[in-house]
């Protein structure tokens, strides 16, 4: 995972390997609005550094905790 590292941007499975999820729920929770995303077209991106916060407890989806 260290290839993650240099990138600003990743995609829903790989924010759901980093997290620890299923690729369905990763795509669940962005329907949803839970795991901030950036659609470019057809594409969703998520930001590393969002994923990152997530796991340290500073940006916590709603309904979390």
């Amino acid at each position: 995972m260290s290839e993650l590292k240099d990138k600003l941007t990743i995609t829903v499975d790989e924010a759901a390997v980093m997290l620890g999820i299923s690729r369905s729920l990763a795509y669940e929770l962005v329907r949803r609005g839970n795991l901030p995303h950036l659609r470019l077209a057809r594409r969703i991106v998520i930001s590393r550094r969002a994923v990152e916060r997530m796991i340290d407890g500073g940006d916590r989806p709603h309904g979390a905790g």
